[in-house]
């Protein structure tokens, strides 16, 4: 079996370390003795959707948003929806996560209109939401993710967008109704900084599995020994829940 991973502007949005999700997925696969491939796809350069099997998308400030815009509209976006639509896993984080949605609505007004591959939109506060949260994941029942977040935007879902989970500590996407990241089709987006994977393997293998069953049918990975991985995320819970 083979992986093919397609890293969306990795020179830009890059905040908090997110390029260690990369390495996670690549280095999980490869002690699985699967075949993994990521390529980078920045400005200027053209995307072909179908030569991928998942993509990811870090984050990044709202000038960095805004310098990708020209690059992203057009053939870039046209080929995102297809992706989604289409049924190819993502994983998107922070700033990824928001390009994914119709538009960002600055604090005092300014629209920056995004792929609108996902129906969801994000609107630009004065407070920002910041620390480490915790938050339930639907696709994982019993478990919790652990991660950092730090956005000025609230992010509001819309038809057929689920969250990721519920909000046990910290914000999330609005700090309003308790959700946590949007879920559509095999798109996993979340505000989940720190970065995210590392901290929780089953959360990772499940996206890693679902871009292989997408690819292959019926995928099971086997398992990893997540004692570190396990101890790390526990250790961050903990302290979460003593807040």
């Amino acid at each position: 079996m083979e992986l093919k991973i397609c890293h969306l502007y990795p020179d830009i949005l890059n905040l908090y370390g997110d390029r260690g999700n990369i390495l996670c997925m690549e280095r999980r696969l490869r002690w699985r003795d699967i075949a993994v491939t990521t390529t980078n796809i920045s400005v200027g350069m053209p995307l072909k959707a179908a030569d991928y099997d998942l993509f990811f998308i870090g984050g990044g400030q709202d000038f960095e948003q805004e310098v990708l815009l020209e690059d992203l509209h057009g053939a870039k976006t046209a080929e995102i929806k297809a992706a989604v639509n289409d049924g190819k896993a993502f994983l998107a984080i922070c700033g990824g996560y928001q390009m994914l949605g119709n538009y960002y609505k600055t604090w005092d007004g300014e629209q920056c209109d995004f792929t609108g591959a996902l129906d969801l939109y994000t609107i630009g506060c004065t407070k920002r939401l910041i620390g480490n949260y915790m938050f339930t994941c639907d696709d994982l029942p019993g478990q919790t993710v652990v991660g950092f977040e730090n956005h000025a935007g609230k992010t509001y879902l819309g038809s057929g967008v689920r969250p990721m989970g519920r909000v046990l500590a910290g914000y999330g996407n609005n700090g309003e109704d308790g959700g946590e990241g949007a879920r559509f089709n095999n798109v996993f987006a979340t505000y989940s900084h720190g970065c995210l994977l590392p901290k929780n393997p089953a959360l990772c293998d499940h996206i890693l599995q679902t871009a292989l069953t997408y690819k292959y049918g019926d995928v099971t990975l086997p398992p990893l020994d997540d004692t570190l991985e396990n101890s790390a995320h526990l250790y961050m819970k903990q302290r979460l829940e003593k807040k």
